[in-house]
């Protein structure tokens, strides 16, 4: 299949968790024979920190402007089987009313569900989602499961819903040896969002206060400078792909929180949650519904709600964290790799068509 992409971005993974979703689940698809091209718009704030400058034997189209590759992106479509718009990509608009006039299967996949439906809700009107809504695509993906699928039908009148969660790429995230930059006994790895604060500052801020001799590692793009630091948490402004592993490795554990809307809504695992269990190293999470579907808690990831949960779960013996670690690798390679997730997005495709054919 010539699978068109117009996403957000594959080239910079500053700031944003779409790049490294992009990067896995192209790789898988065109190791399975499929042909990748991506249009992403060339804008400042990633090129000015760009960690990939080519897909391997896909096609990435940087643009200017939407007016210099429509043309172009016409093209590409003509023979394409399948073009997918993405959210937060800002040309989505534009991309769609393309798409209509192409013989591809016509698909939507939105990595913030959550968010898109919380910002209609709240009576936003949200750029990268087209006039009509979502009922004149195919087919709709959702990064999240959940309530999520059930807002895009109602919210955006999607005809057709289907799940396709993160994955992880086991070459690249894998246990290995831990760096004394990174050393802590509580890591945590992500953007700042607002929605996120509050639980922040309960599982790891407030642990931090309380345990002055322990060292506290942060990793993220776009922290505010009145963020309430404390002694012992230490920085790191932005951490590559690559240097993700090297980042969890560092850590007894890692701690994961999740934004308040994609909570919310459940069945919403994150990429770091996926990484962080494939480099073996022990997981405290916030609760969301469905995420036993995902890890099993106590014995593949560790619960909190609060600092005293964090706190219980530091004293944990070597032993008893490095079993649960062990656990949730081994649940996350055999069940959400890349290559898994490219194999579900063809079982998705292959059962759209099929029940096609039955209802004509």
């Amino acid at each position: 299949m010539k699978i068109v992409i117009f996403g957000l971005t594959i080239s910079s993974s500053w700031g944003n968790g779409h790049a490294t979703v992009w990067r896995s689940l192209c790789r898988q698809l065109i190791g399975r024979s499929h042909r990748v091209v991506f249009f992403e718009r060339d804008v400042p704030y990633y090129a000015a920190h760009r960690d990939v400058a080519a897909i391997d034997g896909g096609t990435l189209r940087l643009y200017q402007s939407w007016e210099d590759i429509a043309d172009v992106a016409g093209r590409e479509l003509r023979d394409a089987d399948i073009a997918i718009v993405t959210s937060y990509c800002p040309d989505a608009v534009g991309a769609s009313d393309l798409i209509w006039f192409s013989p591809a299967l016509r698909v939507f996949y939105d990595l913030d569900a959550p968010v898109t439906i919380a910002r209609l809700r709240a009576g936003e009107v949200v750029p990268y989602i087209p006039p009509n809504g979502l009922g004149d695509f195919d087919l709709v993906l959702s990064f999240t499961g959940g309530a999520a699928l059930e807002g895009l039908k109602a919210e955006l009148g999607a005809k057709k819903v289907a799940p396709l969660y993160g994955s992880v790429d086991p070459d690249v995230h894998r246990p290995v040896p831990s760096k004394d930059s990174y050393r802590a006994a509580l890591s945590y790895l992500g953007t700042y969002s607002q929605d996120r604060q509050r639980t922040l500052y309960d599982l790891f801020i407030e642990p931090a206060r309380r345990a002055t001799e322990a060292r506290f590692v942060m990793g993220g793009a776009q922290y505010p400078a009145e963020f309430p630091w404390t002694k012992n948490i230490f920085f790191v402004q932005h951490l590559p792909p690559s240097e993700h592993p090297s980042f969890f490795c560092s850590s007894r554990l890692t701690l994961n929180v999740t934004r308040a809307a994609m909570r919310d809504m459940g069945w919403c695992p994150s990429g770091r949650l996926f990484e962080a269990a494939a480099c073996a190293v022990p997981i405290i999470s916030d609760s969301w519904n469905g995420l036993d579907e995902f890890f099993t808690p106590e014995s593949e990831i560790l619960m909190a709600s609060s600092a005293e949960d964090v706190l219980a779960s530091l004293a944990l013996s070597d032993e008893q964290l490095n079993r649960i670690a062990r656990a949730a690798r081994e649940r996350v390679l055999s069940e959400h790799t890349g290559a898994q997730r490219a194999q579900q997005f063809e079982n998705i495709l292959e059962n759209f068509h099929a029940a096609k054919v039955i209802a004509a």
